[in-house]
């Protein structure tokens, strides 16, 4: 495994979409590991591929319940009506954070390692995480939603 470099918000790759993964091999396997290692290493909740520069529909989430979750061509299926203000930053724009309204609970398909389906119903922080990160997948960052920038020390 292997710590990567996060892209920072001005790389243009941040801001293209995704391709779906299609191969569900040592390759892939390899992508998810160094992902949880450069994730681990900058304490962060998730990381999406094209942070860390592939344009593929996958990331991780870790919502520190003991588990990093892998969502492979991941797709928010449903949303709850009930919202959620929540401060938000982005392992891509280091010292930017801000208020956003994300849905309180979504439910979400994706596949796993070996290319498996699976859905699971989220709320709170984990659902956070998944808009987040999926926003990411399709071009977009966090920024773009900020209702309200603030200061926060990161100390």
């Amino acid at each position: 495994m292997a710590v990567r470099n996060i892209l920072n918000k001005s790389d243009e790759t941040l801001h293209k979409v995704c391709r779906p993964v299609e191969k569900f091999d040592e390759k892939l396997w390899t992508w998810l590991d160094d992902m949880k290692e450069t994730l681990a290493k900058a304490n962060g909740v998730g990381l999406a591929a094209p942070q860390v520069a592939i344009l593929r529909r996958f990331c991780i989430i870790d919502v520190g319940d003991g588990n990093v979750y892998e969502l492979i061509n991941p797709e928010i299926i449903w949303k709850s009506e009930e919202t959620q203000r929540v401060l938000e930053g982005c392992l891509s724009c280091p010292g930017e954070w801000g208020y956003v309204t994300r849905p309180m609970s979504v439910k979400f398909k994706a596949q796993d390692r070996n290319g498996e389906w699976y859905e699971m119903e989220v709320s709170e922080l984990f659902a956070q995480a998944v808009c987040h990160e999926t926003a990411h997948l399709d071009g977009h960052l966090f920024t773009e939603v900020v209702e309200e920038f603030v200061e926060v020390d990161e100390k």
